[in-house]
């Protein structure tokens, strides 16, 4: 196995990720085991943030890290909350808290007909922390944003988040039923892909 520094200290996270990415190989640590700070996340993309805090961890450890960054994207607000999805109220100075997010998306989104949105999630996996080819995947999770909350489970915007597919709300579907469609599990399955592939390759000796 190898271990892996995850730049995260949700447990949940830890959870999902290692679930998936064992079979690959992969023994993930979360960052808060090795004595790893919170990165900061300045950036305004997803993949800057996630490569800012694996090359964060990586640098720290001198092992190799996955970080990931994610929030919904509404297409009626360009893109936002975006990078910010998890203190959109506290960028006009109110609290940070999955109400007050939901309460200013919801004034945000009033009389607008254009309801989608997407939840993105981007991983990026550093082999150290200079690593100049990054592996990098992402899933994307497309919706609607509802003007009610509907469901229990979940957590920041899943209550307003429709799947028309489904019928259902994010908040609706059971914790497991998420995991397996969820934008976050797009992402690692693809990540999943990627590291098998990259562990099947062959290194030419006379290049």
């Amino acid at each position: 196995m190898m271990r892996v520094v995850l730049a995260s200290n949700n447990p949940g996270k830890l959870r999902e990720f290692s679930a998936i990415l064992g079979v690959a190989g992969l023994e993930m640590v979360p960052q808060g085991d090795l004595g790893v700070s919170e990165a900061e996340e300045p950036y305004g993309t997803f993949i800057e943030n996630a490569l800012a805090k694996a090359r964060h961890a990586s640098r720290a450890t001198g092992l190799p890290a996955l970080a990931d960054d994610s929030g919904l994207c509404v297409h009626a607000l360009r893109g936002a909350p975006g990078v910010h999805s998890a203190r959109y109220a506290s960028l006009r100075g109110g609290p940070r808290s999955d109400e007050a997010n939901n309460a200013r998306l919801m004034a945000e989104m009033a009389g607008r007909d254009d309801r989608r949105g997407s939840y993105v999630a981007v991983l990026a996996f550093l082999r150290t922390a200079e690593d100049p080819r990054p592996i990098v995947a992402e899933g994307v999770w497309d919706g609607e944003v509802l003007d009610q909350p509907r469901g229990a489970n979940g957590f920041g915007y899943d209550p307003y988040f429709y799947l028309p597919d489904l019928g259902m709300t994010a908040a609706e579907l059971s914790p497991a039923r998420k995991n397996i469609l969820s934008h976050r599990a797009r992402a690692l399955q693809s990540l999943l892909r990627s590291l098998q592939g990259a562990s099947a390759e062959t290194v030419d000796p006379n290049p």
